[in-house]
């Protein structure tokens, strides 16, 4: 079999790093995609995700896997206090930047008869966190998303499933959140502790991979016991 080629958007952070490691070792060839480094793309713009697409398919002639990582926090503001244009921004790269990436490597996976399709959602999409509207929303939307494409795919052999992590100890969680905003995240999970990177990883790897055949649609939550509150 040919090597498998993956793509992770907002591959430079800590949670693409992991799950750009884990595939790696799984054996795929994984195209890291993000503003800062590796292959330059803006989710948010269809001109540039259809670009990045063109260029893997034009590289390695297929497209396998798709990660919809790429995410950012936006400001935290009551809603009354919230600028439109910063609202507006965070739908645009979580959300709108999943359906960008998923319209442009979709076809090349149903093509070929399959694919695999993991979106990085929240527990903020399921709970809504307080001066959060905008990254709660789009996190939401994410989940929904994930759920529309996977009955459309269920018979093209293309899986399009959905993590949910709760508090991690990386990305938006390392660089926006104070020591106090940090206790306060870690106070909020039964287990009494942030999850890791690599549990993340591992969970995505499995959804990638063909190991996973019969889930598809599902919302996979990482939240050390918050999500059963």
């Amino acid at each position: 079999m040919a090597q498998r080629v993956a793509i992770v958007t907002g591959a430079a952070g800590g949670l693409g790093q992991a799950m750009v490691q884990r595939l790696t070792a799984d054996g795929l060839r994984v195209v890291e995609a993000d503003l800062r480094d590796g292959e330059p793309v803006d989710v948010a713009d269809p001109g540039s995700v259809q670009a990045l697409a063109d260029r893997v398919l034009g590289r390695h002639g297929r497209i396998d896997v798709l990660v919809n990582n790429a995410g950012i926090a936006g400001p935290t503001a009551d809603v009354v206090d919230l600028a439109p244009e910063d609202f507006a921004r965070v739908i645009d790269v979580n959300l709108r930047g999943v359906f960008h990436m998923t319209r442009a490597c979709l076809p090349a996976m149903i093509a070929a008869g399959w694919g695999r399709i993991v979106n990085i959602a929240s527990i903020a999409g399921k709970d809504g966190n307080p001066s959060m509207s905008a990254y709660s929303a789009s996190k939401a939307g994410v989940i929904g998303f994930t759920k529309s494409v996977a009955k459309e795919t269920a018979q093209t052999g293309v899986l399009v499933n959905c993590l949910v992590p709760g508090v991690i100890d990386a990305g938006l969680t390392t660089h926006t959140a104070t020591a106090q905003e940090r206790e306060l995240f870690r106070s909020r999970v039964p287990m009494g502790r942030m999850g890791r990177p690599e549990e993340l990883a591992e969970l995505a790897s499995w959804l990638c991979s063909e190991r996973c055949s019969f889930s598809t649609g599902a919302t996979y939550d990482l939240s050390g016991g918050r999500a059963v509150y």
